[in-house]
């Protein structure tokens, strides 16, 4: 069976596996997409707990969209064009929310705003987790120091724009994740993602999740504000699914129902060795692309064979979490050294270390090869080297592909 597997944002690496070995490549599950255009507009025409956005807006002297980042593969742009039909778009003023990621590229920006981006230019604002004046609004029942971006608490309309779909700690995206850690401070992101190094924070999971639980917390501390969200879910070519308006709170709980539609997977049995994409832009580096390897995992035997294919177009990311991944040849000192102390970027290495402990990491990278040994990452230069080592090893290996490992929950039937 040769099976393209993606690389990049065009990229693409052919592999021969044998017919005897291959279980099969798995999406997110294929699903109908109407016009995006009328799809978003239904959705904002008839949100959940307003009589309408017009009713919403009314009276707003200071409105501000939070949109999130050029990472996140949201079509926003889509979502502008929908509104700047219902609105004047240059009565909000529109705040990125990067988390603790950097600032958007141009190329980044552009594809956030679309054909909006030079009429809104002087309208945007990203978010700096360090440098963006905070407001503490309280302690969440977890301890996280509640302090969100000055210019989302002063607003007295808020639009947040955001896509649902899993997350391997915070259980999905979207919804309460555009506060926290989207428009927080940086102590405020640490201070929850510790959170992560808990077995409860997972995919699919939020009811006993502390990260999801934290992160509903900073919702209290704005509770009487007035927002109004729009929440998407795409399916695997990244068109729009559903889309869901209104009170954050009931549109994430719909569109987490829609999410599980399209990327909870069922599989017929666990391999020997996966394969698993980080796809563009969930590409952007080792950091982000950790979440094709935990959402893998899940469909991987215990002493198997995980190839996380990601060209990690910009590098590492956070330097802390390798650097801890570095710290031995052995992951369970790794993760003996992480909880002695936590930084952000922890989580990541006790998630990567976690798997290290009951199975090999491989991985198909732009990298320099010598960092990802350190880390306890065994590099190979392309897909197909990596299987020829790991058939070498088994012949009779049973093999599954994750196209879209970063978004793709597989359960064994």
């Amino acid at each position: 069976m040769i099976v393209d597997v993606k690389y990049g944002k065009d990229g693409v690496q052919k592999v021969d596996i044998p017919d005897e070995c291959y279980v099969g490549t798995f999406y997110p599950k294929d699903v109908e997409c109407g016009d995006p255009d009328a799809v978003i507009g239904e959705s904002i025409d008839n949100p959940l707990g307003y009589a309408s956005m017009d009713e919403f807006l009314k009276g707003g002297e200071d409105v501000v969209f939070i949109v999130n980042d050029g990472t996140r593969p949201t079509p926003t742009a889509k979502v502008l064009d929908a509104l700047s039909k219902r609105m004047d778009l240059r009565k909000a003023r529109y705040l990125v929310a990067t988390g603790t990621h950097r600032d958007m590229t141009e190329e980044e920006y552009n594809f956030v705003f679309g054909k909006h981006y030079n009429d809104l230019k002087d309208r945007i604002f990203c978010h700096d987790a360090k440098n963006s004046e905070c407001v503490f609004l309280g302690t969440s029942k977890n301890g996280t120091p509640m302090e969100v971006n000055k210019m989302a608490v002063d607003a007295d309309r808020l639009v947040i724009i955001t896509s649902v779909e899993p997350h391997y700690f915070a259980g999905y995206t979207g919804g309460r994740k555009s506060f926290l850690p989207g428009v927080a401070s940086f102590k405020t992101v640490e201070t929850n993602h510790k959170l992560a190094m808990k077995k409860e924070a997972q995919a699919l999971a939020l009811k006993g999740n502390p990260v999801h639980e934290d992160m509903m917390d900073a919702l209290e501390v704005v509770k009487g504000k007035k927002i109004f969200s729009i929440q998407m879910v795409l399916d695997r070519h990244q068109n729009i699914y559903k889309a869901v308006s209104g009170e954050l709170n009931p549109a994430f709980d719909k569109a987490v129902e829609y999410a599980n539609e399209v990327f909870s997977v069922p599989i017929p049995e666990k391999a020997d060795v996966v394969i698993t994409v980080a796809p563009y832009p969930m590409d952007v580096d080792l950091y982000q692309s950790q979440k094709a390897l935990d959402n893998g995992k899940w469909a991987l035997k215990e002493g198997g064979k995980i190839v996380m294919v990601s060209k990690c177009r910009e590098g590492i990311g956070h330097p802390t979490f390798l650097n801890q991944l570095s710290s031995s040849n052995d992951p369970n000192k790794v993760l003996e050294n992480l909880r002695t102390e936590y930084k952000l970027g922890y989580h990541k290495a006790a998630k990567m270390a976690e798997i290290a402990t009951w199975a090999s990491i491989w991985a198909v990278t732009d990298l320099d090869p010598e960092i990802l040994k350190k880390a306890n990452i065994t590099p190979f230069p392309t897909v197909g080297d990596a299987l020829k080592k790991a058939l070498s090893e088994n012949p009779k290996s049973r093999v599954i592909v994750l196209m879209d490992g970063s978004v793709t929950i597989p359960r064994v039937e």
